[in-house]
């Protein structure tokens, strides 16, 4: 048995040795590298505050673009979770020192998304910032793709979206300080929704936070 696990560890560590030999830099493409030392500091959160369309206050590490943007799309669609622990620390320091009572409730991933990555962003990312994701919201299924969606229709896609677990499947009280959490905040629809149906199954949404917000100039073009 212990030649066997020693054999799996072999096995494992010779491909991690091949995936860093393979590796590129996300944000400059230097060869040899996870992230460089360059671009790893810029992954030092520069922190924004966007307000939603629905009033709810969002604590950004980041504007999604450049190095943190190209990190980002890595995590979710090269599954290059390496990337992970330094965009965690960024949001870590994004969010409020008052907030640390409160419960971080990650925006639920589709299933579709789910089967692809074999795992859920904003949860990984929480546990990165050292916060406990506390998964009260399920997806319903009816949201399709957002790219390419206005603001309008964008709010519109995720209506229904989402619902709170039954009580026996996330047993929190009633009436508890909840902190919503994405990865990229683009138009503010998607935490919008999240807190229209918290809020509705009676817990206080007191903000939310997310790794990085689009900036001014992106939202009004074809990402809404």
């Amino acid at each position: 048995m212990a030649a066997t696990w020693t054999a799996h560890a072999r096995a494992l560590g010779s491909e991690v040795l091949a995936f860093l030999l393979a590796a590129d830099c996300p944000g400059c493409g230097r060869p040899g590298a996870v992230l460089c030392p360059d671009c790893s500091r810029m992954l030092i959160a520069r922190p924004v505050l966007r307000v939603t369309p629905g009033g709810v206050a969002v604590h950004a590490a980041h504007e999604f673009d450049g190095v943190v943007a190209r990190c980002i799309r890595r995590v979710k669609e090269d599954g290059q979770t390496l990337l992970v622990p330094p965009l965690g620390a960024a949001l870590r320091t994004a969010v409020p020192q008052d907030w640390n009572g409160a419960l971080f409730v990650p925006v639920p991933t589709s299933r579709a998304a789910f089967r692809r990555r074999g795992y859920r962003v904003p949860e990984l990312l929480l546990r990165a910032a050292g916060r406990a994701p506390r998964r009260m919201l399920v997806s319903t299924g009816s949201r399709t793709d957002q790219r390419g969606l206005g603001r309008a229709a964008r709010a519109q896609n995720v209506r229904g979206s989402m619902r709170v677990r039954p009580p026996l499947l996330a047993p929190v009280e009633r009436g508890a300080d909840v902190v919503i959490m994405d990865d990229v905040i683009t138009t503010g629809a998607t935490i919008d929704e999240a807190a229209r149906v918290l809020r509705r199954a009676r817990y206080r949404v007191v903000g939310a936070v997310a790794l990085a917000a689009t900036p001014e100039r992106l939202r009004h073009g074809v990402n809404g």
